[in-house]
């Protein structure tokens, strides 16, 4: 008999084991979908968290009237620099973005520097800027000072706060 409790059981039983096992397919999807949005976030949506004075960011600065190049080495995001250049309708001649990486590039032509980056880099930074830019140039240090160096200015506090150097200052001040 087919109705009988332990039949009953036994087919219950097997069901609910089959519906309890985890489908390695929509498992890996899952975790990749989760792992996607994660990367998608953090290279879009948390840089735009940072508290960067509106007036340092390439964008302002060519408004500005600045010509203004964009160093990127993260083709997404040099794509996305681009397209919202296109979308904003800003002059390739006013604001360029390049796939080249700033620390293999000699920026003796740079007049005006801004920069964004991990304190441990900073005096690497510093020592390739004294090297390379002109005595009337300046930099900006968003987030984080140059160690050692003397600004001129200062603006924010915390981790809004961004420093504003005059190189021949700073070399003079150095030696």
């Amino acid at each position: 008999m087919e109705d009988s409790t332990e039949f009953i059981l036994q087919n219950q039983g097997s069901r609910m084991v089959y519906g309890s096992k985890d489908n390695p397919i929509v498992t890996a999807s899952t975790g990749a979908l989760l792992a996607g949005l994660y990367g998608m976030w953090t290279m879009f949506a948390l840089p735009g968290f940072s508290k960067v004075p509106r007036r340092l960011k390439v964008f302002a600065a060519s408004s500005a009237g600045l010509q203004c190049t964009g160093f990127e080495i993260n083709p997404m995001l040099l794509a996305y620099a681009r397209g919202k250049a296109r979308w904003t309708r800003v002059p390739s001649s006013q604001a360029n973005f390049v796939n080249k990486d700033f620390w293999k590039t000699d920026l003796s032509n740079y007049n005006n520097v801004t920069v964004f980056l991990a304190p441990g880099v900073m005096e690497v930074l510093g020592d390739k800027l004294l090297r390379e830019l002109p005595d009337d140039a300046c930099v900006v240090a968003c987030r984080f000072p140059f160690p050692h160096w003397p600004h001129q200015a200062t603006q924010g506090k915390g981790l809004d706060q961004a420093w504003a150097y005059d190189i021949s200052a700073v070399r003079s001040a150095l030696d």
